[in-house]
C-alpha cells in the first residue's frame, strides 16, 4: 500500500505539470516531515550526492555534443553513410541508422531534416522514413555516451565505464536489426529506388570529410576500455577533440559559437543536477520508511525468482514509459528496486542495459514518446504518420529486449572482460 501511495503521489504531481525534481522533492519532504518530524537532513543528502567528481562527465558530454552539432560535423556522418550504402535498396534507411549509431547521442534529431527529403525523393513512404528517423534517434540512450545511462549509474552507484561498455554490443545489435528491417521493408516495395553506386573517389572524398566525426566515438570508448581514461576524463578528452576539430578542421566555430554551446550546456546540466538533487532526497526519504525493503519482502513472499522479477519490472517500465519521461522513470523506480535486485542476485549492469532498451521504447511509444514529437517538430509531418512509422520498430525493440533477457552475456561480457568487476 505504501508503494502505491508514493508512486501515486509522484505521478499525480508530474501529471499536474510539476517539474521532475520538484515532484520528487515535495514527496520526499512530505515523507520526512511525517515520519521524522523535520527536514533537516535534506541539505546533507543533496550535498553528498552532488559532491561527486563523476558528475563532471555530464556537462562535458553535453558540451561535446553541442560543439559537434554547431560545427555541422554530424552532417558529414550522414553524407558518408549515404555515399557508402545508398545504392542498396533500403540503403538510405540503413544510412540513417548508421549515422545515428556512430554518434548516437546527438545524431537522431540532427540528421532528420537531411534524411527525410532524400528518402522521399527515392520513393520511400513518408511514414517509413519518419519511423526509421525516430527509431534511430533512440540509439543515443543505449550507445554511449548516454545521459540516461550516466544518471542510472549515479543513482545505482554502478560504474559508468562498465555501463558504457555494456551498451556497445546491445546497441550494435539493435542497429543491425534496424538496418536489416530497412532493407526488407524497402525491398517489399516496388516504388522504392536507389541512387547509383558511388565511385571509389566519391566514397574516399566523403570519408575524408567525415573521418573526424568517425574518430570521436573510438577516442572516448577505447580510452575507457583500455583504462587510459575514467569516464570523466574521457568526456574531457572528447570535448577537447570536438573543439579542436571545429576550430582547426571545419573552421566554422568562433567565440560566439562557443558562448552559445556553453550556455546551452549550462542550462541542460543545471536541469540534470536539480533532478539528481530531487532524486537524492527522494531516495533518502523512501529508505527512511523502508519502502525498498518492503518490496524485497513482498517479492520473497510471492516466490518470484530473478527472471520473473525482471520480466515483471520490464512490463511495468514499458507501461510507465507510455506516460512518463525517461529520467522520471529512472529516478522513481531505481531506488525502490535496487535492494530487491541485490537480494535476488541480479547484475545491476545487466539490468541497467535492459532499462536503457526499455527507455528507448518509451521514446517512440505514444502518448508522450519524446522522439515522436521531436521528429514531428523538425519535419513538420503529421504526428499520426510518425507514430505509424515507428510502430514496427517498437516490436523490433521488444524482440531485442527479450534476447538480452535470455542472454545476459551480450551486455556483461565486454565490461567484465575489460576488468570491471562484478
Amino acid at each position: 500500500m505504501t508503494v502505491f501511495l508514493v508512486f501515486a503521489a509522484v505521478i499525480v504531481l508530474l501529471i499536474a505539470g510539476i517539474p521532475i525534481f520538484a515532484a520528487l522533492g515535495l514527496v520526499a519532504i512530505g515523507i520526512l516531515a511525517i515520519f521524522e518530524g523535520n527536514v533537516s537532513s535534506i541539505a546533507d543528502t543533496v550535498f553528498s550526492h552532488l559532491n561527486k567528481p563523476i558528475l563532471t562527465a555530464i556537462p562535458l558530454f553535453v558540451l561535446m555534443a553541442q560543439i559537434m552539432i554547431r560545427a555541422k560535423v554530424i552532417d558529414d556522418l550522414y553524407n558518408f553513410a549515404h555515399t557508402v550504402v545508398g545504392h542498396v535498396k533500403g540503403g538510405l534507411g540503413v544510412a540513417t541508422v548508421i549515422a545515428c549509431t556512430i554518434f548516437a547521442a546527438i545524431s537522431g534529431s540532427s540528421i532528420g531534416s537531411s534524411a527525410l527529403p532524400q528518402m522521399k525523393r527515392f520513393g520511400y513512404r513518408e511514414r517509413d522514413a519518419l519511423g526509421v528517423i525516430a527509431a534511430g534517434g533512440t540509439l543515443g540512450i543505449l550507445i554511449p555516451p548516454s545521459g540516461p545511462m550516466i544518471l542510472y549509474a549515479i543513482v545505482s552507484e554502478v560504474s559508468i565505464g562498465a555501463l558504457f561498455l555494456a551498451g556497445i554490443i546491445p546497441g550494435l545489435l539493435l542497429a543491425l536489426v534496424f538496418a536489416i528491417f530497412c532493407i526488407m521493408q524497402a525491398s517489399s516495395r516496388k516504388d522504392v529506388s536507389a541512387p547509383a553506386r558511388a565511385s571509389l573517389w566519391t566514397i574516399a572524398r566523403a570519408f575524408r570529410r567525415s573521418v573526424w566525426a568517425l574518430l570521436a566515438p573510438p577516442l572516448v570508448m577505447s580510452g575507457i576500455y583500455f583504462g587510459i581514461f575514467t569516464a570523466s576524463e574521457a568526456a574531457a578528452a572528447g570535448t577537447l577533440y570536438a573543439l579542436l576539430v571545429a576550430i582547426f578542421i571545419y573552421r566554422n566555430f568562433g567565440f560566439r559559437d562557443l558562448y552559445e554551446c556553453a550556455y546551452a550546456t549550462m542550462r541542460t546540466s543545471m536541469m540534470v543536477f536539480m533532478i539528481i538533487a530531487g532524486a537524492a532526497v527522494f531516495g533518502h526519504a523512501i529508505t527512511i520508511i523502508r519502502l525498498p525493503f518492503g518490496v524485497t519482502e513482498a517479492v520473497a513472499e510471492i516466490g518470484l525468482g530473478p527472471l520473473g522479477f525482471i520480466v515483471a519490472v520490464m512490463a511495468l517500465i514499458f507501461i510507465l514509459g507510455m506516460f512518463l519521461e525517461s529520467i522520471a522513470i529512472i529516478l522513481i523506480t531505481t531506488p525502490i528496486l535496487l535492494p530487491t535486485m541485490a537480494h535476488l542476485g541480479i547484475d545491476p549492469v545487466w539490468y541497467g542495459i535492459l532499462l536503457m532498451v526499455n527507455l528507448e521504447l518509451a521514446m517512440i511509444t505514444p502518448p508522450v514518446g519524446m522522439n515522436l514529437f521531436v521528429i514531428k517538430g523538425i519535419t513538420d509531418a503529421p504526428l499520426s504518420e510518425v507514430v505509424k512509422g515507428a510502430a514496427p520498430f517498437v516490436l523490433l525493440m521488444l524482440i531485442c529486449l527479450a534476447v538480452l533477457i535470455a542472454f545476459p552475456a551480450l551486455a556483461t561480457w565486454l565490461p567484465y572482460s575489460a576488468g570491471f568487476g562484478r
